[in-house]
């Protein structure tokens, strides 16, 4: 069963669900309402979560900047992640994830960093089976991560990878506030 094909919004990046781009919007007004500026690192969704948030108005006034580190030295030099920690765990892994979210908290001078870090196929990575997805999170308040497991084509895991790191950063923004 396919969807049927319409044209996209415009700022809407074709071929991304729609959700996502909601998700973005509460997110951005959320931030925005609460004082809160964000950075993004990714590395399975290479820039995806930092492009929806882009997508929507008013995002340049909570949207510091992020990171696609898609390589384990960009991980290490640019975001600080361990060297150790990586050789240990490798690359998806919740510990990664929240090292690489603080890397980019601190990189862009942001309140909240977010990160993606996962396997999208087609093949297994680092033992890791494919659909293994970590999201990390770095507040004023310390860093976590979430782990989950997509299925679907190595597209639809990116995307579903997308919506789960939107919905922990409005959870995250949503929780923290310097407006009193």
């Amino acid at each position: 069963m396919s969807l049927p094909q319409s044209s996209p919004e415009p700022g809407v990046h074709p071929g991304l669900h729609p959700n996502l781009h909601r998700l973005a919007e509460h997110t951005v007004g959320r931030a925005i309402e609460n004082g809160l500026t964000v950075a993004t690192a990714e590395s399975l969704t290479a820039g995806m979560v930092a492009a929806v948030l882009a997508d929507t108005p008013g995002a340049s006034a909570m949207l510091q900047g992020g990171v696609v580190a898609y390589a384990n030295s960009v991980k290490a030099d640019v975001l600080g992640v361990s060297r150790d920690l990586l050789g240990a765990v490798g690359s998806v892994d919740g510990q990664v994830a929240a090292a690489m979210a603080a890397g980019a908290r601190a990189a862009c001078g942001a309140d909240v960093g977010v990160s993606t870090t996962g396997v999208a196929g087609p093949e297994p990575h680092d033992g890791k089976a494919v659909g293994t997805v970590h999201i990390g999170l770095a507040t004023p308040a310390g860093t976590t991560s979430f782990e989950y497991l997509f299925a679907g084509s190595r597209q639809e895991i990116r995307a579903l990878a997308c919506g789960a790191a939107l919905e922990r950063l409005l959870e995250s923004v949503t929780a923290i506030s310097y407006r009193g």
